[in-house]
């Protein structure tokens, strides 16, 4: 397994073409703006090495027999799939943010499923060749950004009839060798932060569609692709120095447009090309494993979030106020509450016939789903007991002022014995989490992250077996 050193590293010598504010990145790693994407990226590395924390972060792979990252595993029981949440709530604890490594994650597990179930029901041989690759992935330690959403265009319009076809990443060439594809892959958590990328179809295609029905995995820096970072809030703060206003002083996320043009994939890196009849299965299992993890990061986040209001109650002197404590209860049993929907779809899971363990699908999308509503909740009680000053609160450098500082420390203190900074860093953290760089990966996120509201309440409804349900009604009723 990589040290954090030796990963931060091997991201040096990758030399990846990226445009930030309408300019070429020479060195992405220790660039302000995105390093503290990498920083977070890091700590998984970090922890695996602790002894304290090792039984969460590393497993033994199903494939090779040795120790690796967890973040590169295969579930091989009920027990990883629990391990799985219970690692990402640590880690959501321990950056504040997002952590970006589960993309990837979730699209291992997903493509060893249907990559199985392809070679069964077709006789290819994609599964031996993406066991190959992952056992490499595994070695190595690798950083995977997992690549599913197209651009999509005009949402009214199928692939295969968008204006421009290159709106759906698809394969536009097939040579002896491989196969070349163009497009792009948007909202792409943690691509900078990768050594590969593991692309999948977007959505279930039709027949007709087959150029669209594409997975494979590319090294990141390969020939023809170009990332654009995205922007986020307040994300220039990174450039001023000093640690108050950027809220969390060391950590961050990123997500980005990567284009494809024309880039080449040799065989051996392709797990689907044309077998569209498969891609929904992908997109299905892609996207449960995904919905699942939100029931980890974003409780470990939310632990942070409460944490940092309960203590901006104390410097405020309002902690003792009936109403702040009922606030924080309810914060606290919101948040409980996604853990547990995680806990749960990861407890009824089941093995699929590549021996990869899968969680009850139906549970995972109900986990979303309260995913896509508690936080905004979670964070609204925040912003309400944090008060005005969260948003009103002078700059750092306004603080480092030898007129307007001491002003800024004797006027907005909090309780006596507390120092101002003390109180100003707190509001920036929540500001910072709640609609700052981290509200990326907690608010906005936790709406259309892995799927919109509405694909999960699609997913809930053909799950659901309401039939089942209106036969036991009528049992019950007398009702032959």
């Amino acid at each position: 397994m990589k040290t954090a050193e030796e990963y931060l590293e091997s991201l040096r010598s990758l030399q990846i073409k990226v445009y930030m504010f309408g300019e070429l990145i020479e060195n992405v790693v220790d660039h302000p703006i995105i390093r503290p994407s990498i920083n977070a990226v890091a700590r998984t590395y970090e922890l695996a090495h602790e002894p304290e924390h090792e039984e969460l972060m590393s497993a033994v792979s199903s494939i090779s027999g040795k120790q690796i990252n967890r973040f590169t595993h295969l579930h091989q029981g009920v027990e990883d799939l629990i391990k799985k949440i219970k690692m990402q709530r640590l880690l959501g604890q321990e950056t504040a943010t997002c952590f970006q490594r589960c993309v990837g994650f979730d699209a291992f597990n997903a493509v060893d499923i249907v990559t199985y179930e392809m070679d069964e029901a077709l006789g290819t041989n994609y599964h031996q060749k993406f066991r190959k690759y992952l056992r490499g992935v595994q070695e190595e330690d690798l950083m995977v950004d997992g690549a599913m959403t197209d651009p999509k265009g005009n949402r009214s319009l199928r692939p295969s009839q968008q204006v421009d076809p290159d709106l759906y990443l698809r394969v536009v060439e097939k040579r002896e060798d491989g196969i070349v594809v163009k497009g792009a892959k948007a909202h792409q958590t943690g691509a900078l932060a990768s050594h590969e990328i593991l692309v999948m179809p977007t959505i279930a295609m039709d027949v007709g569609e087959e150029d669209y029905a594409v997975c494979f995995a590319v090294p990141s820096n390969s020939e023809g692709i170009i990332y654009v970072y995205g922007r986020q809030p307040s994300d220039t703060r990174k450039l001023e120095g000093g640690s108050i206003d950027v809220g969390n002083c060391q950590y961050g996320g990123h997500e980005t447009l990567i284009i494809f043009e024309n880039v080449f994939v040799p065989w051996e890196r392709v797990f689907m090309c044309g077998e569209q009849q498969f891609s929904g299965n992908l997109v299905e299992r892609f996207a449960g494993y995904h919905r699942q993890s939100y029931g980890g990061c974003k409780a470990g986040l939310g632990d942070v979030l409460i944490g940092a209001t309960a203590q901006v109650a104390e410097y405020n002197g309002t902690q003792r106020a009936s109403h702040v404590r009922d606030k924080i209860i309810e914060m606290i049993h919101l948040n409980e509450t996604l853990y547990a929907c995680g806990i749960a779809c990861s407890s009824q899971g089941n093995a699929t016939a590549s021996g990869t363990y899968l969680i009850d699908l139906l549970l995972a999308n109900v986990c979303k789903q309260n995913v896509t509503r508690y936080p905004y909740e979670i964070a609204r009680l925040a912003e309400d007991i944090a008060g005005g000053l969260m948003v009103t609160l002078p700059s750092e450098k306004d603080f480092q002022h030898p007129e307007a500082g001491k002003y800024l420390r004797k006027y907005l203190q909090g309780v006596d014995g507390v120092p101002t900074e003390n109180r100003a860093r707190i509001l920036r953290l929540i500001e910072n989490i709640t609609m700052g760089l981290a509200a990326v990966g907690y608010r906005t996120e936790s709406m259309h992250g892995a799927g919109s509201p509405q694909a999960q309440r699609i997913m809930i409804s053909r799950q659901s077996d309401l039939e089942a349900k209106k036969n036991l009604a009528r049992r019950i009723a007398g009702i032959s």
